[in-house]
């Protein structure tokens, strides 16, 4: 088997060595793979790449120039003609299939779209409070020739100065004490939770998720195989007592639930880790958006609580830098490191070190905390805004749900008979993009509108809440309220 480029030609066997350049070249111009217009070697350099005579390969040029494939053009070549541009053939069915859940997991989303007009997607942090001039010169110095052997993997659970500067934050920001050993660096908050569920869930363990909660979370535990059950979420957080005796797994967003907004009461708090004592399984803590508190300081972290290594703490630089650096963390009890480890080096296999030394230095530097307090600043102004359209405009339909963190806000629609998918709808057509709250539930309940204001430019606030509540003044109730 000899190769020209990306052509395969078999002169194994025995037979018409012409021929089988001749086939060789014709069902790569059928394929695609040779394009018309595109230049063939000469006879001779063809016949030296496969050691054939160069009578053979002129023979096969011969043949495909009088079956019109190829065209001669004196003093410049043999060329792939236009008469051989492929006519493509339907692709022909298979019998595989992706195993069962998998045709309802989430579909990728393209980042390509242009941003809209009002633009109040939730999670969704402002890229132009990002100090990309400063970030440039990190990553450039760490990109310079010796700063770091790029000629080996590094080791998969992250840069060891990042973990280290990761443990110095968490404690100082959170009160989470960990080791630089016990921090796992991840591609964000979702491959922190694949590790989780590949260590941890078995096909037919049941993962207790908070209703209405994090979509993305179930759907991971629900590609593990597991009977994800939900639990009610009130005014103090994850209703404990309604939590599952078989529960192998509990995930929670304790600091603000996710996407209402209250935290877990330190009653709940204390009766969750008595829980996971109890009944022997883990508790995984979402500290999202743990940077943008504007009033109190939060309560103590799950973690901090946690004396019998139940808590597995995982956080993301996704919203409080930007999502493209794409770099959260695992901080995880030392009897599930090795495993975690493993499916991590299964899983990456190593690791981008340039960029993990340049957030090191951002976060030892000092420049990230200077950032945080810049963000807040915008932040706390965008999202007065958006409460001043609540308690104004919008207060006749939206009811607030009190929060005190975060760069999103949630409301109830008073008449829960209106369908927010539909105020949705109706909103885009308006170039104003809001969330319901009915799709962070299996139940299709509560019913709301989630405003994220991170994205949201501070000029477009009051125009596009504008927008939106004359929207929600035009679109009817659909009684009776139906699940969906």
């Amino acid at each position: 088997m000899r190769e020209l480029g990306d052509l395969v030609v078999d002169l194994s066997a025995r037979g018409d060595r012409a021929a089988a350049v001749y086939r060789a070249l014709r069902d790569a111009m059928r394929s695609g793979r040779l394009e018309p217009g595109e230049r063939l070697p000469p006879t001779r350099a063809l016949a030296v790449d496969l050691g054939v005579s160069r009578t053979t390969v002129a023979t096969a040029y011969d043949r495909l120039a009088a079956e019109g494939f190829l065209t001669a053009r004196v003093g410049a070549g043999t060329f792939v003609a236009d008469a051989a541009r492929p006519v493509r053939a339907p692709r022909r069915g298979t019998d595989l299939a992706p195993r069962p859940g998998w045709d309802r997991r989430p579909q990728p989303t393209s980042g390509s779209a242009p941003a809209p007009t009002y633009d109040f997607r939730v999670g969704i942090p402002d890229p132009r409070l990002f100090p990309f001039d400063t970030w440039r010169r990190l990553v450039t110095a760490e990109l310079r020739v010796g700063a770091h052997d790029l000629g080996v993997y590094a080791d998969p659970a992250g840069h060891p100065p990042l973990r280290a500067a990761i443990a110095r934050q968490l404690a100082l920001s959170r009160g989470v004490t960990a080791t630089p050993d016990e921090v796992l660096v991840t591609y964000g908050t979702q491959q922190a939770l694949d590790l989780v569920s590949r260590v941890l869930v078995a096909p037919g363990d049941v993962v207790a998720v908070e209703e209405p909660g994090y979509p993305l979370a179930r759907a991971v535990f629900e590609s593990a195989g597991a009977r994800v059950v939900p639990v009610r979420v009130d005014g103090a957080g994850l209703v404990v007592d309604e939590l599952p005796t078989a529960a192998r797994l509990v995930f929670t967003t304790p600091s603000h639930q996710f996407p209402t907004g209250p935290p877990l009461s330190l009653d709940r708090r204390r009766a969750l880790l008595d829980f996971a004592g109890r009944h022997r399984c883990a508790v995984v803590e979402d500290d999202y958006d743990s940077e943008f508190r504007y009033t109190e300081r939060p309560l103590e972290t799950l973690h901090s609580m946690d004396d019998a290594g139940r808590v597995l703490y995982l956080g993301t630089f996704s919203k409080s830098l930007v999502p493209g650096l794409r770099v959260g963390y695992l901080v995880a009890p030392e009897p599930l490191q090795d495993a975690l480890r493993a499916a991590l080096q299964l899983s990456v296999g190593f690791v981008d070190v340039p960029h993990q030394a340049a957030l090191a230095r951002f976060l030892d530097d000092g420049l990230f905390a200077r950032h945080l307090r810049k963000a807040r600043a915008a932040y706390l102004q965008r999202r007065s805004l958006v409460l001043e359209a609540i308690h104004g405009p919008l207060g006749r339909h939206l009811e607030l749900v009190p929060c005190q963190a975060g760069l999103h806000i949630t409301t109830l629609l008073r008449d829960q008979s209106v369908d927010d998918t539909e105020v949705v709808g109706r909103a885009a057509e308006q170039g104003l993009v809001v969330e319901a709250l009915s799709q962070y539930s299996g139940s299709g309940t509560p019913r709301g509108i989630v405003l994220g204001y991170g994205a949201a430019a501070t000029e477009s606030i009051r125009p596009g809440l504008a927008r939106l509540a004359a929207v929600l003044d035009a679109t009817p109730s659909t009684p009776p309220l139906r699940p969906r």
